[in-house]
Formats: C-alpha cells, structure tokens, sequence
C-alpha cells in the first residue's frame, strides 16, 4: 500500500481512481477548490485528515477514514461507495452519506441535514447526530448508543435495530417496517405514524399523539410521558408501565395500562380493548 503524508491537496480529482492507498494528516483544502479528489478510488485510508472540499469519495470500493474532519464545506463526503468503516471522526457537511452500503461508524460527530439518506446497511456506535431527514428511506440499520437530534428522523426505513439509544426528533420512524427499539429513550411529536411491524421494547416515549395509523405495532414494558391522543387506528399490542394522557379510537388489538386519563371512542371501527391495572380501576376495562 502506498503511502502519502503531511500534503495538501487543492486541485480537481487530486487522487483519482487510487487504489491501495493510505493518505496520513494530508488536508483537501486551497485555493483551486477543486472537488472529486478520491473518486473511482478502491481500497482507500485516510488517517488525520482535513477536508474542507466538495465530493471527496464518491464511487469508492474500500474506504477507511479515522481521526479525521469533515467540514461544512465538505459537501456529500461519501455517495455511492461501499464497505466503508469511519472512525472517531467529524463529519459536518450536508449530505454526508447517500447511496452507500456495508457502512460502519464509530465515536463519530455527525452535523449533517439529509444524512444517511438509501443507505443500504449500517452499523453505528457510540455516536452523535444532528440532522433533518436522518436515514431516510435506508435498510439494514443497527444503531447503538446513538443520540441523536434534529426533525424527521428515520422515515421510510426498513429492517432495522435500535439499542440504547436516545432521539429528540419529531415525525420519527414514519412508514418505517420491520423495525424494532429496545432500551431507547424517544422524545418528540407524532412518533411513528403508518408503520408496520414496529416493536418498542423497555423504551420511555415522550410527546403528543404518537403511534397513529400503525399495523403490528408492539410496545414491551414501556413507559409513556405526556402522550396524549395516542394509537389512534392503530392495531397494536402494548403493555405500558405507566398512565396515558388520552388514547383516541386504536383500532385492534389491547392495550394495558395502568390508567387513561380519557378513552376517546368516536369511530365505530374502534374495537382495540383496552385493561387498567391500576387497583382504584378494578381492572375495568374500556
């Protein structure tokens, strides 16, 4: 593997179509401006980088970046590239991730709009993100130890695991399947309207009107805070831990709670059951 250190980089496609390449505390920055500077690269590492330019791996096979920056200059970093592994790393450029696959992250920074967007597998851990449209319409997501903040969050998405994680956003897992939370804190507005096979598990959900217009929806042991007009046509099965605000017209299955503040039945086609636990209920059921 051929070896670069300690050099700057300005011009148009400055490594093209690179291969077995290892770039250590070079910066991607100058006054050319140039873009494109590892494009058509295989089998690439970049190791206490700077880049402050536009589009550096694009069309890449085999990219490794560690202990490096992207900056908000460093516009859509990575797109149609894959088997990537990134690092302790700062990328803080819009767009930073798209059309990638076999993608891992670690310890990284990510301050991002439309980050992560039809990525097809992705592995990360231990990192921050801030973004708007995060992951949308990706598949193959196993997120660990993620905080994550910003609107409109996992949209669209499919097959796809979240532990320990913690998510201040709104309009999250919109139309997302096949997806299952476990251990997670969730904070925000209108959570996971028309999803499908979505399962909560020991998680604490908090804000309005979650959980609408789901089928298959599953909640394991969860906790609930300021959750008003909640599984509304929805066909769910939860055991929640603590008293709902209100649950509006859910359409089938159970819902066991301590206690309900209000049970709204205004539609006809709402049949979900829905049991009390709390002792000053005697188990009523509604």
């Amino acid at each position: 593997m051929k070896t670069i250190q300690n050099q700057s980089f300005d011009q148009e496609r400055a490594l093209y179509g690179e291969r077995d390449l290892h770039v250590i505390h070079c910066a991607f920055d100058g006054p050319a401006d140039g873009e494109s500077a590892f494009k058509e690269g295989a089998n690439l590492e970049a190791e206490q980088c700077f880049f402050n330019l536009r589009y550096p791996f694009w069309h890449d096979h085999g990219v490794k970046i560690r202990d490096s920056e992207m900056t908000g200059l460093c516009r859509a970093a990575l797109w149609y590239s894959d088997h990537i592994e990134i690092t302790n790393t700062r990328l803080h450029g819009i767009k930073a991730l798209r059309e990638c696959s076999e993608v891992t992250m670690r310890g990284c920074d990510i301050v991002s709009p439309e980050f992560g967007w039809s990525v097809r597998g992705i592995t990360m851990e231990h990192c921050t993100a801030e973004s708007e449209y995060f992951m949308m319409r990706s598949s193959d997501l196993h997120l660990s130890d993620v905080t994550f903040r910003g609107k409109y969050s996992l949209q669209y998405i499919e097959n796809a695991t979240f532990e320990n994680c913690r998510f201040d956003t709104k309009d999250a897992f919109w139309h997302a399947r096949n997806v299952v939370v476990r251990n997670s804190v969730i904070k925000g507005e209108y959570l996971a309207w028309y999803c499908e096979n979505v399962t909560f598990e020991n998680c604490t959900i908090i804000g309005t009107q979650p959980l609408c217009y789901c089928k298959s929806l599953r909640l394991v042991n969860c906790r609930m805070q300021d959750t008003d007009l909640a599984f509304e046509k929805s066909d769910v099965e939860a055991t929640v831990l603590t008293p709902v605000v209100s649950i509006k017209n859910p359409r089938s299955g159970c819902i066991t709670v301590p206690s309900v503040g209000e049970v709204i039945r205004d539609d006809k086609e709402s049949r979900c059951r829905i049991v009390r636990t709390d002792p000053d209920t005697h188990g009523c059921c509604a």
